[in-house]
């Protein structure tokens, strides 16, 4: 019987999502020293020294910021995420932000719970309700930044809460093109979106690209009185510029899932504590999907929701596969198949792609692979890793 693979964990892994992993073929647990492979949420990896076991990181959510990205491309090493598990837990706090702002719910329960029981609360709560009066959101435009699976299931729920709704992301993919509302009118710019829009939500990653977004020239193009929410990561905003965007009263209120001490106590500001995926069925969605991600890679070498890898699949053909991580360089593929073919082994099917620097191959073939080549193959300059995967 082949070996149980090593999972460890670095956060606490929804129990759900890690029964995907059978007991009888893998071990996981917080205590592994030689994994195969590793499960992360929040944990920083930066400073985190991987052993050479390491075939594969997965995370259970969509942003990959703690994970050391450029160094596992190097070694070879797909970095998994769960990007849409956790969308519909994002989409309902976004909204419940949007109302938090529109209807200024948090100064209005201060205010209550401020008030001291007696006779005259009647008389108080009237008397106070005046300065929380708010804005309904029917009819208001509602400028979405970034149609992925959040951005659309955001601006689809706004569309049936009767708000219009503008929409701007310049790589937008396929298939987020076909579920995003055909009422979504699509802007041109960030900047046509921002002079259109009364409510701003950014559903973007943080890449160099994204790092403030938006800043002081963007906030100098809303509307006056308009809500900017975020919770897409924290540096998509320049915070300075949201201060001084908030004491000019150009912006009337930011709402965002990151507290820190530049917002802290501010007027205007509403922040919730990192709260977007924080309840059990995105927890359990997101660890469910990262398990299933990992086993394929580890038992039959597919990809797929990696960052840094292509997105590789392949049915097995044959009892025998081997899958092979090299640098996105000419000729790699000649290599591989003459290194073959030198061993006898006869290709019944092959797979190759690539994704910037890195490329990725799996290759079936009609007989039992010797040890010799995949010495052979690892010693081809370029190849990052490769592995063999007899079927079980």
């Amino acid at each position: 019987m082949a070996r149980a693979f090593q999972i460890r964990i670095l956060n606490d892994i929804s129990a759900h999502g890690l029964s995907r992993l059978p007991v009888e073929s893998y071990k996981v647990s917080k205590d592994i020293e030689t994994p195969d492979a590793i499960l992360v949420r929040s944990a920083d990896m930066h400073e985190l020294a991987l052993p050479p076991t390491v075939l594969a990181i997965g995370r259970a959510g969509a942003g990959t910021n703690n994970i050391p990205i450029d160094a596992m491309s190097r070694r070879g090493i797909p970095v998994f995420n769960t990007p849409g598990a956790n969308a519909n837990a994002v989409k309902e706090l976004v909204l419940a932000g949007l109302l938090l702002a529109a209807r200024h719910l948090p100064d209005a329960l201060s205010f209550v719970a401020g008030l001291a029981p007696s006779p005259e609360m009647d008389r108080l709560v009237e008397d106070g309700k005046k300065r929380f009066s708010g804005r309904e959101i029917a009819g208001q435009t509602l400028g979405v930044i970034g149609l992925g699976k959040i951005g659309c299931l955001v601006a689809d729920a706004a569309i049936k809460l009767d708000m219009r709704v503008i929409g701007f992301d310049p790589n937008i993919t396929v298939d987020a093109a076909w579920s995003l509302p055909s009422q979504v009118r699509r802007a041109g710019s960030i900047a046509e979106l921002l002079r259109a829009s009364d409510f701003v939500t950014l559903h973007v990653p943080l890449v160099a690209a994204t790092r403030h977004l938006i800043g002081a020239r963007e906030l100098d193009l809303l509307r006056p009185g308009t809500t900017l929410l975020n919770f897409s990561r924290e540096a998509v905003v320049d915070e300075q510029a949201i201060i001084e965007a908030l004491d000019a009263r150009r912006l009337a209120c930011y709402v965002c899932d990151f507290p820190g001490p530049n917002l802290a106590g501010r007027g205007g500001v509403i922040a919730l504590p990192h709260l977007g995926a924080s309840t059990r069925e995105a927890e359990d969605n997101c660890a469910s999907m990262v398990a299933d991600q990992i086993r394929a890679y580890l038992e039959d070498g597919n990809i797929r929701n990696s960052v840094n890898f292509p997105e590789v699949t392949l049915a097995r053909g044959s009892g025998y596969r081997v899958a092979i991580a090299n640098a996105n360089v000419p000729n790699m593929l000649g290599q591989i198949s003459t290194a073959m073919a030198q061993a006898g082994l006869n290709i019944h099917d092959m797979i190759n792609k690539s994704l910037g620097e890195i490329a990725y191959t799996l290759v079936d073939v009609d007989s039992p692979v010797p040890p010799a080549l995949i010495q052979a193959l690892r010693a081809i300059d370029g190849v990052l890793a490769v592995r063999y995967l007899p079927a079980a």
